[in-house]
Parts: structure tokens; sequence; C-alpha cells
């Protein structure tokens, strides 16, 4: 194989969460530390799912590996409707909703759970009273896959970078060169993919600060996302070259994340 690849990378935070809205959820819920998406979070995923459809990206988006974290299987679940949605005029389409009831290719995208996208996994991020003692957050993976749609589930072997969860209490500055390491490792393992990894608002942020030199996210709303490409030669005689990632810096504002100049921030101080 010969030739230039440009691949695109998106990384993007989960859709609005139920105990945003409902502070008290989170006291009757059997498993608190895990929230389900709200109403509105369903809605904005299906939305920033259209908006990722190739004919208003500009390109395909081939797999999406999603945190196992409810909400963002959740905000996975309605994003690969939106784009595998099968329909005769786009007009329609928009007109939705959400995806209930909407057809799908099943073939359009592949679709797995990668624990490397999991949230910071300590009490700053997570911020309630339990947390499973027994050391298992989620269920089983077949149990975790049966929230995506049927039929998209890439069930390929060695398909996740991270098997397992990162310890309690996992430090800030550890989970964000988690974060930097597994972008970069999902990219690599696929180089003639476009991808859309779908995380938390933390690893959003770290794609900023990794790959935006001199830059740090301050926010990052519900389903924002990043952009980032790179070119990937392949050649007869080597195999493949990539050159650094970089963002799309001109996108980062409509997508939903506002970012400052550390430069700027010191000369400040």
């Amino acid at each position: 194989m010969q030739g230039l690849f440009v691949q695109n990378v998106l990384v993007m935070r989960h859709g609005d969460r139920i105990d945003d809205s409902e502070p008290l959820w989170a006291l009757q819920a059997a498993r608190p530390w895990d929230p389900p998406l709200a109403k509105d979070g369903e809605i904005r995923a299906w939305a920033t799912g259209r908006r990722l459809r190739p004919r208003n990206l500009g390109f395909r988006l081939h797999r999406v590996l999603v945190s196992p974290f409810l909400r963002c299987l959740q905000t996975a679940a309605a994003v690969v409707s939106a784009l595998c949605a099968k329909c005769e005029e786009e007009a329609s389409l928009m007109a939705q909703e959400t995806g209930a009831g909407v057809p799908i290719d099943r073939s359009a995208v592949k679709v797995s759970i990668e624990y490397g996208l999991s949230e910071v996994m300590s009490s700053r991020a997570i911020n309630v009273d339990r947390v499973p003692q027994d050391g298992k957050w989620f269920p089983d993976i077949s149990e975790l896959e049966s929230f995506l749609p049927a039929g998209t589930v890439d069930h390929s072997s060695e398909r996740m970078c991270h098997q397992t969860l990162p310890p309690w209490e996992e430090e800030l500055g550890k989970a964000r060169m988690r974060y930097k390491k597994v972008i970069t490792a999902i990219a690599d393992k696929y180089p003639n993919e476009n991808i859309l990894l779908i995380t938390h608002g933390e690893g959003v942020g770290t794609s900023i600060a990794s790959f935006m030199v001199g830059y740090e996210a301050w926010e990052v709303d519900f389903c924002a996302f990043s952009h980032l490409q790179r070119k990937i030669h392949f050649t007869d005689s080597t195999g493949l070259c990539a050159e650094p990632f970089k963002v799309l810096d001109e996108e980062v504002g409509q997508n939903g994340i506002q970012i400052y100049s550390v430069q700027e921030e010191m000369s400040s101080a």
C-alpha cells in the first residue's frame, strides 16, 4: 500500500447527565457513581450524531470507541444511530428529535468499549458517598455492549488498549497521561481509519493540552468535541510514517470547548 491518508480523530464528551438536572438522583440510585443521561442528554447526543454524518462533517467516521460509563454508552448509542441512519432525505432525519424508530445501516461503523477512556477514577471526579468496595464498577462487558446498537459492536480480539480500569484515587496527572496515551494508541492501531472517541470532559481537555501546545481547555460542554488531524504516509518499504497530531483550532469554539493560552495566563498572574 502506498499513498497519503489524512486521519481524523474526534474526542467527544458525553451528553447531559441526570444528576446535573436531578441532584437527589444519587441518593436512591443502586449505582450512584454511574449516572445515565438526562432526556436533554439523549436529544443533544442525537443532534451531535447528525452533525457528524459524512455530508456534514466532510469525511466518514469508520470507528467509535467509548468509555464504559453508562452516560458514555448511551451517548454512543444515540450518536451511532444518527451516524448510521438510513433515510432517503436528509431533511427528514434533521426533523427527528431522537433516533427512536430510525432504521440504521449496522455495517457503517464499528463500535467497541475502551476502559482507557474512563472517567478520572478519583473522588475529585466521582463525587458520591458510595463507590463499589469490591472493585466491580460495571457489569460484564457483554452487558455493557447491550447498550450499543445491535450489530455495530466489534467483537474482534484485542480490541481494547486497556483491559481494566485504573486504580481508585487515580492522580489527575496520571489520568491525563492515560488519556493522551490511549488517544495515540487507538489512532496508531487503526491508521487508515477516522475515529470518534466518546469519553469525559477531562479526556477532551487533555486532547487539547496534549496536541495544541501552550493551550488548555477551561470549559468543555456536554457533547463538545475536539478535532485532531494528522497525515499518514504509507510506503511499501517502511510501512507508514505518521506526522504529529494537530488540533484544528478554528473549530474549537464552534464545537463547545473554551480554551486559554497558558503563556498569557502566566503573564497576567
